[in-house]
């Protein structure tokens, strides 16, 4: 029943946030109710855990509006919803900002103070330089970690509970919590027991800035301009041999030259040697498929290392190792022993301590010095490969790592997460394609370790020999029993703390894990895989994956190796991957490139509700522009919630009750056409189409607005009878629907408005079907169709006459082809009422039209 005294004078979307937030938590709405719960009853999300560094922008808002409109569809669909929220708070972007924000540095040498106070407390620093920033030790620098990202986490709930996501709040995880370090090393472990695990002395891609390695899917390529250089190789017959690189110096690194084996001009080479210029050093000519024909000289040095390509042919040709780079950038000072002149010794020494942009301008003189120089610099742009989140471009260096089998190497392997991703349900599908070429291309395992101090700590030691020197081939793995566990602070199974660092004893990994190798796990992390088998059978494999396509290479592909190197399965059925949100320029939006939008403003100015809808409107994988100046969709958005309080309580309003016979055939039409809505809107969400599903229901609500209240409400407000308790009972039947089927792409209208009338949540009562509207609805939805037809008629009479619309009229024709004429006279009485028309006659066309309107004269211009 209409609780009349719950419906405000006017309604508003004003304070619903603050209003219903608390109720759904204080009633445990959107709990996850574990008992009596099934495996085919449960509807699982591997929610994305956002970074909780510095803040959320308008494209979180967009992508988690999206899960959530579907957390909340099959939720009212019946479902137990297992919907957790994870705060992904280790890794570089947590490191960065604590230096920025308290301008201090890790320096592992330190020791801990207990009481330390940063210099810098709620400030962001950014004024101090690097160098200016006060070194702390590894425990204090971690400890300002924590505390910094559970601060942003904080904000971060607050924002999400604002824009009314329905997470159970319950479930929630961190990246850096024990239960998380627990499952992360225990992953780990395991894959080190089967061999999924290795470490290995390798060329890995270096960010000389954080001082870490890098792996693949971190990588992005940024053009940069440069210049090429055309160099000259002596030939032993007096000869040269010109090449032309972007990276002069690197020569004393050269351990080759490359063509391809088909090229007709380099052929002769093909197993001879040159000597590099400047340095001296006889290197071979050599033949690969790699080596590109068209450009350059069509002739390469080979060195160690300037780019991936370098390290394929360094590999697969079994070339020497001449590295000149150290992890700071810039070129060691022994010169590799290859150099044995004493001129060549002599200009190494002039490179020695310089960063490579200056070394490489040394090298630049000595070439021009030497006459091997052949042409002046050619200014060029390229792509550089930088990490995602670097600002200097990538070295390539030789470290000893630690990494996972990915299938690069393992054809069988690579099929099977081929496999996996073709039983996935890709939303939209194209998006599958691109999982498929970065399986396809992958060239190197995923390298996992990294050299950083907030992260989950690889859970290793080795032992260290006589000599004192570590035995890197021969690890001590944690066992289960040890684990959640720091080798840097425990000893060594079988060793006591007084043998760390001991000949005889043992050493601890450095290292911890890539971020990603936490958040490859966020299923078994949010699901409680061997803390809690109950819930993870559950829940696992999930329902969905969320996500944005910038990630499929690193979050989802990672998610899917672990799943399959674990469990053997694919870890979701369904992933549905998000577009970007672009700048009214079609730029995607980024903080580099200064564009970014917050997303407080505006759920403050407009309202959570108008927010969520320009979310909605968008599908999957489509890009969405966004002008915050005019945010036309956010403005939309507002007004149809604001229309969806204003029709709830004209609706509720009328006297009669939802339940009575709906017997005029434009009422029944009206339901039978919201049959249909409800039937594309549930097939649309079931396809993951939440933007068709919002487009159809907002549709028909407006016609619904527009034209079947204004034509029945004169009906619904007269004396009591079965007419008018007909339209009564099919306005607030559609209402209910409406607000339904409206719930989960603006929950707080809907919520207010079902309040009115209902007991409990809107969020937790069925999704309308079909069925309850089809036996009510049998006159088909031509007649409301037509019957609008009639009325927009009318309603443009009056005002081609300048006429107010409560003109009366004194007769009016609606001529219609017979069929139509036949369904309008059923609602005859509604289109005179609505048009204040004495006389309405009827006759056939071949279109509908209304025609021969004649006006009743007011008094006064009768009298006039």
């Amino acid at each position: 029943m209409t609780d009349t005294a719950r419906i405000p004078d006017k309604p508003a979307l004003e304070g619903l946030e603050s209003k219903w937030g608390g109720v759904w938590e204080t009633e445990g709405t959107y709990r996850f109710e574990r008992e009596g719960a099934t495996r085919e009853g449960i509807y699982s999300i591997d929610t994305p855990p956002p970074t909780a560094s510095g803040s959320l922008h308008i494209g979180h808002v967009f992508s988690y509006t999206h899960t959530d409109v579907m957390a909340r569809f099959q939720r009212m669909r019946g479902k137990h919803v297992f919907y957790p929220m994870g705060w992904d708070d280790n890794g570089l972007p947590t490191e960065r900002r604590v230096q920025n924000y308290y301008g201090v540095r890790c320096d592992p040498t330190l020791p801990y103070e207990p009481d330390f106070t940063p210099p810098f407390e709620g400030g962001e620093g950014k004024s101090v330089k690097a160098a200016d920033q006060k070194p702390i030790s590894r425990r204090n620098f971690i400890e300002l970690c924590e505390r910094l990202t559970v601060e942003d986490e904080q904000q971060f709930e607050a924002l999400w509970r604002q824009l009314g996501l329905s997470v159970d709040w319950t479930q929630t995880y961190r990246t850096i919590a024990d239960e998380a370090l627990f499952t992360s090393q225990l992953a780990f472990v395991r894959n080190v027991e089967r061999g999924e695990a290795y470490q290995a002395l390798a060329p890995t891609l270096w960010d000389v800035t954080f001082r870490t390695a890098v792996a693949q899917a971190e990588l992005e390529d940024r053009e940069q301009p440069g210049h090429y250089h055309r160099v000259a190789f002596a030939k032993p017959d007096g000869g040269h041999v010109e090449i032309e690189t972007s990276r002069p110096e690197l020569i004393p690194a050269c351990v080759a030259l490359v063509a391809h084996p088909d090229d007709e001009r380099y052929q002769p080479l093909f197993g001879t040697t040159v000597t590099t210029p400047v340095f001296g050093v006889e290197v071979p000519v050599v033949a690969h498929h790699l080596a590109q024909k068209d450009k350059g000289t069509g002739i390469a040095m080979i060195c160690t290392f300037g780019d991936v390509t370098d390290v394929v042919w360094w590999r697969e040709l079994d070339l020497p190792n001449r590295a000149i780079i150290g992890f700071d950038g810039r070129i060691i000072a022994e010169a590799p022993d290859a150099i044995t002149t004493e001129a060549g010794r002599e200009a190494y020494a002039k490179l020695a301590g310089k960063t490579a942009f200056s070394a490489k301008q040394a090298v630049v003189e000595l070439l021009r010095e030497s006459g091997d120089l052949l042409a002046d610099p050619k200014a060029i742009t390229h792509p550089v490969k930088f990490f995602e989140k670097g600002d200097r471009p990538l070295e390539i260096v030789s470290t000893r790592q630690w990494y996972v089998v990915n299938g690069a190497r393992d054809e069988a392997l690579k099929d099977r997460l081929l496999e996996r991703g073709r039983q996935i349900g890709w939303h939209p599908d194209f998006m599958r394609v691109r999982y498929e070429n970065w399986v396809g291309g992958l060239s190197g395992d995923w390298l996992i370790s990294r050299q950083r101090f907030f992260g989950v700590p690889i859970p290793v030691w080795y032992p260290i020999d006589a000599q004192g020197d570590p035995v890197f081939d021969e690890p001590i793995v944690a066992t289960r029993e040890m684990l959640p566990v720091d080798p840097s602070s425990t000893a060594a199974p079988g060793y006591d703390e007084s043998q760390r660092g001991q000949a005889g004893g043992f050493v601890g990994e450095h290292d911890v894990m890539d971020t990603w190798a936490t958040s490859s796990l966020t299923p078994q992390l949010a699901g409680g895989w061997e803390r809690d088998p109950e819930l993870f059978d559950l829940v696992f494999p999930y329902s969905l994956r969320p996500q944005g396509q910038d990630i499929i290479r690193t979050w989802l592909f990672s998610t899917a190796l672990r799943a399959e190197l674990e469990h053997g399965v694919a870890p979701w059925s369904n992933a549905a991957v998000s577009g970007f949100i672009v700048d009214p320029d079609r730029k995607k939006m980024s903080k580099s490139k200064g564009n970014v939008v917050t997303p407080a403003g505006l759920l403050d100015q407009h309202g959570a509700d108008a927010v969520r809808y320009w979310a909605a409107s968008s599908r999957l994988g489509t890009d969405a522009a966004f002008d915050p100046q005019n945010p036309t969709q956010v403005k939309i958005g507002r007004r149809l919630a604001i229309k969806v309080l204003n029709a709830a309580k004209f609706i509720l309003g009328f006297e009669g009750a939802a339940d009575a016979a709906v017997t005029v055939p434009v009422d029944r039409s009206m339901l039978a056409g919201l049959a249909t809505v409800v039937d594309q809107a549930t097939r649309a969400l079931e396809s993951y189409d939440h933007a068709r599903a919002l487009e159809v229901s907002e549709t028909f609500f407006w016609t619904f607005c527009d034209d079947y209240l204004e034509l029945v409400k004169e009906r619904a407000y007269g004396e009591a009878s079965a007419e008018q308790a007909s339209a009564v009972a099919a306005l607030k039947t559609a209402l209910s629907v409406l607000l339904r089927l409206f719930a989960p792409v603006i929950p707080y209208a809907a919520e207010e408005a079902w309040s009115w009338s209902n007991p409990g949540s809107v969020h937790v009562a069925d999704w309308p079907a079909v069925d309850e509207l089809a036996a009510r609805g049998e006159a088909g939805v031509e007649l409301l169709e037509l019957a609008s037809l009639a009325l927009t008629g009318i309603r443009r009479a009056k005002t081609d006459a300048k006429a107010s619309q409560k003109t009366p009229v004194a007769s009016a024709v609606i001529a219609a082809p017979a069929a139509a004429t036949a369904l309008l006279a059923s609602a005859e009485g509604d289109l005179r009422a609505v048009g204040r028309i004495a006389d309405l006659g009827f006759e056939e066309a071949e279109v509908l039209q209304v025609r021969d309107v004649v006006l009743e004269v007011p008094r006064e211009e009768a009298s006039a």
